[in-house]
């Protein structure tokens, strides 16, 4: 798959208006004050997946129906989490989607571990195209992790090109069939970034055409933990940031 530098990609991303899409906090009763900082006024966000239990959990859960409601009455796009991994069956999936949207009425769906392989994209496609169906102009984000398959990016209406580390992300590279989609199709979650990388890492976004983002100075601490379980702590900066519309 050809790569293009970041040099290369300089100006991809002129004009374009960033945003967060926030990947999962943790539940609304461990995490309040964050949830109810995402109705702050001013906010840039194009959405928050909600994510009860690697999915919409067994029963409806009385916090994030009170969540949900308050995005929802802010005007902020919900996606129900579905795990879209590998070993999951057509039927699993579908019905987490139903349960998401019985009980929360989301507006779409995130689909975590989604792979990115040639041969999976017709099983994926069937997926999208049934929560369609069932869900009226549902947003759907394919999340990948890293680059696709360019099939999938005519299946979804985003795909998230990078999921990982700062320490990969600094260093990383686009694919070049990205330049033949709009920036608004991209979305990166870094987490590990240092404040004092900040504009660095928005930069980075900018160049590669990523307008949907979600950085955070937390980490995995080495694949045991939830990077996007708390906001960052440089919240108020990343907003004041982006908040006016961050472009170049």
């Amino acid at each position: 798959m050809p790569y293009l530098t970041r040099t290369e990609t300089g100006t991809k991303g002129t004009g374009v208006r960033t945003g967060f899409g926030v990947p999962g906090l943790a539940h609304p009763l461990l995490a309040p004050a964050e949830w109810a900082e995402l109705t702050r006024r001013g906010t840039p966000l194009h959405w928050v997946v909600l994510d009860v239990a690697d999915g919409p959990g067994a029963q409806p859960d009385p916090h994030c129906l009170e969540a949900v409601g308050r995005l929802r009455n802010a005007g902020i796009r919900v996606l129900g989490h579905l795990d879209a991994h590998a070993d999951r069956g057509f039927g699993p999936l579908v019905s987490d989607a139903h349960r998401h949207l019985d009980w929360y009425r989301v507006d779409g769906f995130l689909l975590d571990r989604c792979p990115a392989d040639p041969g999976a994209l017709p099983g994926i496609r069937r997926v999208v195209s049934t929560l369609r169906r069932i869900r009226d102009a549902a947003h759907i984000v394919l999340g990948h992790g890293t680059h696709p398959h360019p099939g999938y990016a005519e299946t979804a209406d985003q795909l998230v090109t990078f999921a990982g580390p700062w320490s990969d992300y600094r260093w990383s590279q686009v694919a070049e069939w990205t330049a033949d989609h709009p920036p608004e199709r991209f979305c990166h979650f870094v987490h590990g970034v240092p404040g004092s990388h900040l504009e660095e890492a928005l930069r980075i976004a900018r160049w590669q055409g990523a307008a949907t983002i979600y950085f955070t100075d937390r980490t995995d601490r080495a694949g045991q933990a939830d990077p996007w379980e708390t906001m960052p702590g440089y919240w108020d900066e990343i907003v004041s940031r982006i908040g006016t519309g961050v472009s170049e």
